[in-house]
């Protein structure tokens, strides 16, 4: 039977870098799998609450937690940067797992994923990338701005655009500039473990061939790109998590 009890309780804490790091760990054998959430995602998301159930039914280890700004840590969001949410996955990696583990990154959660990957190589066992956005400020959100958006950030330092929700999506000087320092595809990417790339071809977000070139990149000889043509950003229906699940079973 899953347990889904952890979902209602509040989460553990922890000190990162930029304050408090709300996470949430299932105890398990290895490899491990930590969860990587997206841009102003949290933890109790759809893919994690299915990477939870499916961690519980194979007892393996499982963590998942909030950057700061995102979810139940602290802090503002549009405080935030790719470098700093970088050092929160960092610091929650290092004090919070044992041993290998699978990664799992979503959307800019990839980006952080690719980042960790990079500091702890020895102690990644294979990724799974869903709908990855590297470098994503630079190659999908600066080159979409108008003339005038541009210069509002230059201006004023951030820029308020039409949210999914309620409130508008802050997108700020300090996040683009930080972006830049922190490019992963500027040539070869020193990532040598099994990958495993699930991608919709409907991504209104990310478009498939920026995954295409992102394994292209990479230096490992073991990845698998899976294309669902009508897939979308989310990749959260059933037959999405049915081939989440595919993937971290065949890494």
């Amino acid at each position: 039977m899953v347990d889904n009890r952890m979902e209602n309780q509040p989460p553990d804490m922890i000190d990162g870098p930029h304050g408090q790091i709300a996470y949430r760990r299932r105890e398990g054998g290895g490899p491990g799998i930590v969860w990587l959430g997206g841009f102003r995602s949290d933890m109790l998301g759809t893919k994690a609450g299915f990477l939870d159930q499916w961690a519980q039914r194979r007892t393996r280890a499982f963590l998942r937690f909030d950057y700061s700004g995102h979810g139940e840590s602290s802090g503002r969001f549009e405080d935030g940067c790719i470098g700093e949410w970088a050092a929160d996955a960092l610091t929650a990696f290092d004090a919070l797992t044992d041993g290998a583990q699978i990664l799992v990154g979503s959307s800019m959660g990839a980006w952080v994923a690719a980042l960790l990957a990079l500091q702890r190589p020895a102690r990644i066992a294979g990724i799974v990338f869903i709908a990855p956005a590297p470098d994503f400020t630079e190659k999908l959100m600066r080159p979409n701005f108008s003339e005038e958006q541009s210069q509002t950030i230059e201006r004023e330092g951030r820029l308020e655009l039409p949210g999914d929700y309620d409130e508008p999506e802050i997108i700020t000087k300090k996040l683009l500039d930080d972006g830049h320092r922190h490019l992963v595809m500027t040539g070869p990417i020193a990532i040598a473990c099994p990958v495993h790339i699930l991608q919709g071809m409907q991504d209104a977000s990310v478009p498939w061939r920026h995954a295409v070139e992102f394994a292209e990149l990479m230096a490992s000889d073991n990845i698998d790109i899976t294309l669902t043509k009508a897939g979308d950003h989310r990749l959260s229906t059933p037959a999405d998590l049915e081939r989440l699940a595919g993937a971290l079973e065949r890494i």
